[in-house]
């Protein structure tokens, strides 16, 4: 009688244990709750049949192709402009901007509350990318994604020599940008510290940041900025090991398709 009453003890513990795992092992693998974003990436280069391939005059340049399908994108979140891509990395997702430049800092771009917000951009950029710096924000997660592979891959002299552009898509035009730094910096806010539309700032900009002297920093030699011709796009995440500073990898505007 004692034993089956030991029996009985016994499997209840276990089943407790198992319950108490179970409910472990699903916090602590908490999923984005993000919707997938393989299904708005187009597929390039689709193939037309003979009879819808369409007749172009000579002089007529045909639309740009961007393989991000915007319609799709809208249909759940009107506040996305943008596609953000740099390639070597796992860096691939679409870019925000809302009135209340704090909501991304903890929504994903469909409007989900999560920790690891999206990639953003606040109102004092405009959405064109015509501004002399575009500073786009993304949180550096511990399992790697958003902005975490700047710091991860850029610091690494090897990777930044042989991964030079990141891209950003519009609906409407594909911009191609050259990465000429990847640096720690302070946490200024770089569009309060610095006006890039005024020449003496401008330079002030260009000279803290090539004269940075750190082992996490890159930089392309060679390279002269020009207030008023060269559009710069700014990525911006915490620092590694220093939650007040930045990370910043740095690109200059070299193609425009459209």
């Amino acid at each position: 009688m004692k034993k089956k009453k030991y029996l009985i003890i016994a499997v209840f513990a276990l089943m407790l244990i198992l319950v108490v795992s179970a409910l472990f092992l699903l916090r602590f693998c908490e999923k984005s709750p993000v919707t997938p974003l393989k299904e708005i990436i187009k597929v390039k280069n689709e193939q037309l049949k003979p009879d819808e391939t369409p007749v172009l005059s000579e002089d007529v340049k045909p639309p740009v192709d961007v393989p991000i399908d915007f319609h799709k994108l809208w249909e759940t979140n009107t506040d996305v402009y943008a596609w953000l891509r740099v390639p070597g990395t796992n860096i691939d997702y679409p870019v925000v901007q809302s009135e209340d430049n704090t909501y991304y800092l903890n929504h994903t771009w469909d409007k989900k509350e999560y920790k690891a917000g999206s990639i953003f951009t606040e109102t004092y950029n405009s959405k064109s990318f015509d501004d002399p710096n575009t500073v786009l924000y993304g949180h550096r997660m511990y399992a790697g994604d958003m902005f975490a592979q700047l710091q991860n891959c850029f610091s690494e002299a090897d990777f930044f020599d042989e991964n030079r552009v990141f891209y950003i898509y519009l609906p409407n035009k594909i911009l191609t940008y050259e990465i000429v730094a990847a640096f720690p910096f302070g946490e200024e806010h770089l569009l309060f510290k610095y006006n890039f539309s005024n020449n003496e700032d401008f330079e002030r900009f260009e000279s803290d940041v090539f004269s940075i002297l750190d082992f996490r920093a890159s930089f392309l030699e060679g390279v002269d900025l020009v207030c008023g011709e060269d559009k710069l796009v700014t990525l911006s995440t915490c620092l590694k090991g220093n939650g007040n500073m930045r990370y910043l990898v740095l690109g200059r505007l070299i193609n425009t398709e459209e």
